[in-house]
C-alpha cells in the first residue's frame, strides 16, 4: 500500500529552487522506496533582495506562512531560508522552530517544523564534522554571519567563498556545475566536510556527489540537509541515492 506524505514548505517570494530540489531528492527515492509517494505544498514571504533588513522583514511572514499550511494538515513543515534565520543572531532557529511548532498548535495540527538552518547544523553534526569549508551565493557581511552562527553552534569554519549575488532570482539562475570549479577553490586542509551551498536558493543538487567524489570529503547543502531532517521527522530512512554522504545508505538510521 502506497504511503502519501504532504510537506509544507515556507519559502521567499522569490525562491525557484527549494520546491526543485526538494521535490527532486523526495521523488528519487521512490527506485528504494516505491510504497512512498509526496506532495508539497507552498507558502511564500516577500523577499528580493537578499539584505539583512528584506530578510527580518521577510521572517516576520513565517508565522502566517506556517498558519497557512497548517490549513492543508502537512506531515511536516520546512522553513526554507537558511539566511533568514542565521542573520537574526546564534541559535535562532530554535526559536524559530519553536515559534511556528505553536502556530500550528494553535490551529489543532502537530504537524512538525523543520528550518535549513537548524537542518543544516543537525546534518554537519551526523556527519561528525566539527570543521567545514562552505560557498554561499551571499555578499560577505552575511556569509560572515552564516561563519559566526555556525561557529556558535560549535562547527569551526575554515574557509567560506562568497558569490557575491544579491539579488535572490539570480541567485536561483547560477549554474551549479560551476560549484565543482568553486570547491576546488576552496582551503579545505584539516575540513571534515563541505557544505556545497549554504543557501536553499541556490542550486547545488546536480553537482553534490560529483564534487565529494572528486573532493573524497562528505559533501553537503542547505537543501540536502532539510531533506534529511524532513524524513527523519517524518519517521523514515534519510537516504536518497546520489546526493551526497549525509543521504546515504551507510548514513541511514530510521529514527
Amino acid at each position: 500500500m502506497q504511503k502519501n506524505y504532504r510537506v509544507g514548505l515556507i519559502v521567499p517570494s522569490s525562491n525557484t529552487t527549494m520546491e526543485t530540489e526538494i521535490p527532486a531528492m523526495l521523488r528519487n527515492r521512490a527506485e528504494l522506496f516505491p510504497e512512498e509517494s509526496y506532495t508539497f505544498h507552498s507558502s511564500r514571504m516577500r523577499m528580493m533582495h537578499v539584505t539583512k533588513e528584506e530578510l527580518k522583514k521577510m521572517d516576520e511572514d513565517s508565522d502566517r506562512c506556517a498558519l497557512e499550511l497548517s490549513d492543508a494538515k502537512c506531515d511536516v513543515l520546512a522553513y526554507a531560508c537558511l539566511i533568514a534565520i542565521m542573520s537574526q543572531g546564534p541559535g535562532y532557529h530554535a526559536e524559530s522552530e519553536t515559534r511556528l511548532c505553536q502556530v500550528v498548535a494553535n490551529n489543532n495540527d502537530n504537524a512538525p517544523v523543520v528550518s535549513s538552518a537548524g537542518a543544516l547544523i543537525e546534518g554537519i553534526k551526523e556527519l561528525g564534522a566539527k570543521k567545514v569549508s562552505i560557498i554561499t551565493p551571499y555578499m560577505k557581511p552575511l556569509t560572515n554571519m552564516v561563519v559566526e552562527y555556525l561557529n556558535t553552534s560549535g562547527i569551526e569554519v575554515i574557509d567560506a567563498i562568497s558569490l557575491e549575488v544579491s539579488d535572490n532570482l539570480e541567485v536561483g539562475r547560477l549554474n551549479p556545475m560551476n560549484l565543482l570549479e568553486h570547491a576546488r577553490k576552496l582551503n579545505k586542509e584539516g575540513a571534515d566536510a563541505v557544505v556545497l551551498s549554504a543557501c536553499v536558493q541556490m542550486p547545488s543538487l546536480p553537482a553534490i556527489q560529483k564534487v565529494e567524489d572528486e573532493l573524497g570529503l562528505p559533501v553537503l547543502s542547505a537543501a540536502t540537509a532539510t531533506v534529511h531532517q524532513i524524513l527523519k521527522n517524518l519517521n523514515l530512512a534519510p537516504v536518497v541515492p546520489n546526493a551526497g554522504s549525509l543521504l546515504a545508505k551507510k548514513s541511514a538510521v530510521s529514527k
